[in-house]
Parts: structure tokens; C-alpha cells; sequence
């Protein structure tokens, strides 16, 4: 009991500390994390327990977009996250449409700034895009009054899936500033990885990156403006000791036949993550993966389904975190 008044003393202490410098919002796009304050993603996480406890109740909606219009546009392929936010905006009681590339006139030689300006005029208010060239959703939103989401581009940035990644870890450890977080994978090819190591450093956390050097991206551990320091440590028995989360990146067969990996059956001997390897990190360590899963590849099914992993929990707060980015655009901050 008393160490459980401890936790919930310091988890008091901490959300008064970031309160105190907590902005107001002002933000008109969610590009990436790299220019986001603590502050800013700490009221992103705390506006997602309140939407969390919308999901907990028995009618899972509230009239907050009452009258805004949702327009996602996906030109890749997505089921978790094109659905979380459809779900988000339609708890949020928004209007939501539903477009890929190949329903658009895209397809017919259409401009992207064309796209969007047609967007507007059809009443958008936000604009959730997945692109596969980076860069995509800046380009749109030089060109539009209406919010831009960016649901992942290229190999660049996902700005909500870090953010629903500090609110999963945020849960189980309470505090992210001083946690040590090894990320394992395809770090070269992951806009999961880049924006995770903007928001988990802004939030104080010590990030490891472990990854054959042929899928390192240049430049990763020099200090400067382009990127935070990590430290790389392609031994992952070494990289895992001692963590306190661990996260795993989906490994895509591409890169076998670009020719960065001699093969899978290589890689999986390397660097799969299994439970003897898991046992190198702290006792409470979590397992997170951004999904979807390559089971007995990336991971051991073992561990993906196993006590340690929160994989299923980062789906469930996928939704809420997404809700709570859609008000804040919307609304801004009332508090």
C-alpha cells in the first residue's frame, strides 16, 4: 500500500511540474514530434485520459466535433491506423470521409495542393493524411486553412504513433524522463523510430538503437539540429540490458532484396527478440511493436504474446490519443 501512494506522490509531482509551463494550444498541424515541447506532449497525454474515459463508459461518444468535417486521405495501404482515427473523429461526433489515392482524382493526374483545395472546398476541417513520399503532408500544409494530420510519410515521421507509444509506456512506468528505451530493427526505413526518438528524448528518456549498421540511418549519432543522440549498440544482448522498454520495428522482406540483410533466417538469428534475450532487460521491462507483427521474425510469438508485451494496449490507445489530438486541433485549449 505504501508503495503504491509513493507511485501515485510521484506521478502528482510530475504532471504539477509540466502543468506549470503547460502552453496554451496553438498548434494548426501535427506534422512530426521533432519541434514539440515536453509541455505540449505532456497536455496530449493528459487530454488522452480524458478521452479514455469516454472509451470506458457504455456510450463511447461525445458532441465535441459536433458540425467539423474529417476527411482522411490514405495513399498506403492501413487497417490500425486509418481506423483508429475514423473511430476517434466518430466518437468525437465529427462528419468522417473516407478517401484513398486510387478513389481520388489522383489518379486522373490531379495535384496533391488540388486535392486538398478541393478538400476545402467541400468544408474540411482536418485532413488526416498517409503518404508514401516524405514530405507529402508539409507540402499540403503550406497550401491549406484547414488542419493537417500526418498519418506516417514515407520513411519520415508518425507523429501520432509516438505519441500513442508515450501514452502506452506513461501508463506502465509513469514517468518517462530517465527511462532507458532500446529500439530494435529496421531503424533506417522507420518513420515509427525517427518520431519516437524526437518525443521519448524531449520527454528525458535515454534511447539505445540496435540494428544490423547496413539499416542505420547516417548521421543518427552526431549532435546537431538534424537529430537527437542515441546510442548505438548493434550487439542486442548489450543493447537490452538494463532497459526499461523495449520496442521492436516490423521488419519488411524489401530489405532482403535491396540487399541490406544477407537473408531473414540472418537476421532473426541476430537480432529476433525472444525470451531469453528479454531477460537481459529490468524485470517490469514492457514490450512494445508498432504493428503490424511479423510473428517468429522480429519477434517470438512467445513474447508477443507474453506477460511483458502492451502491444494490444498501444491498439486500444491508439484511438484515445487520436481523440485527443482531433479536439485539440479543433477546439484548442479551453482549460
Amino acid at each position: 500500500m505504501g508503495e503504491v501512494r509513493q507511485k501515485d506522490k510521484l506521478a502528482r509531482e510530475v504532471k504539477s511540474e509540466m502543468l506549470e509551463t503547460t502552453p496554451i494550444w496553438c498548434r494548426h498541424h501535427i506534422l512530426d514530434l521533432d519541434d514539440f515541447t515536453p509541455a505540449e506532449i505532456e497536455l496530449v497525454l493528459e487530454t488522452t485520459d480524458a478521452m479514455k474515459e469516454v472509451l470506458s463508459r457504455s456510450i463511447k461518444k461525445v458532441p465535441a466535433l459536433r458540425g467539423k468535417t474529417v476527411i482522411t486521405l490514405f495513399n498506403e495501404s492501413s487497417t490500425r491506423t486509418r481506423s483508429s482515427f475514423e473511430l476517434a473523429a466518430k466518437n468525437l461526433s465529427a462528419d468522417v470521409i473516407s478517401l484513398s489515392a486510387q478513389a481520388s482524382s489522383a489518379v486522373k493526374g490531379e495535384s496533391l495542393v488540388d486535392t486538398i483545395r478541393t478538400f476545402e472546398a467541400l468544408g474540411a476541417d482536418i485532413v488526416v493524411m498517409r503518404h508514401s513520399h516524405s514530405g507529402a503532408p508539409y507540402i499540403a500544409a503550406r497550401h491549406m486553412q484547414a488542419n493537417m494530420v500526418n498519418a506516417g510519410d514515407g520513411w519520415h515521421a508518425h507523429p501520432t504513433q509516438a505519441l500513442l507509444d508515450l501514452y502506452t509506456i506513461r501508463e506502465h512506468k509513469i514517468s518517462i524522463k530517465g527511462l532507458k528505451v532500446t529500439i530494435i530493427g529496421d531503424i533506417k526505413h522507420s518513420r515509427v523510430a525517427r518520431s519516437n526518438i524526437w518525443g521519448l528524448t524531449a520527454m528525458g528518456a535515454e534511447v539505445s538503437v540496435c540494428c544490423p549498421f547496413t539499416l542505420l540511418p547516417a548521421g543518427l549519432d552526431i549532435v546537431g539540429h538534424h537529430f537527437p543522440r542515441v546510442r548505438i549498440e548493434p550487439e542486442i544482448e548489450l543493447a537490452l540490458r538494463g532497459a526499461d522498454v523495449v520496442m521492436t520495428l516490423r521488419l519488411q522482406h524489401e530489405r532482403q532484396q535491396s540487399g541490406l540483410l544477407p537473408s531473414i533466417r540472418e537476421y532473426v538469428k541476430l537480432y529476433q527478440l525472444t525470451e531469453a534475450r528479454l531477460a537481459q532487460a529490468k524485470a517490469d521491462a514492457i514490450v512494445l511493436h508498432p504493428g503490424p507483427v511479423n510473428e517468429d521474425i522480429e519477434i517470438s510469438l512467445a513474447v508477443a504474446q507474453g506477460p511483458k508485451s502492451v502491444i494490444n494496449e498501444q491498439i486500444t490507445n491508439g484511438v484515445a490519443v487520436r481523440m485527443a489530438l482531433l479536439y485539440l486541433l479543433a477546439r484548442g485549449n479551453r482549460r
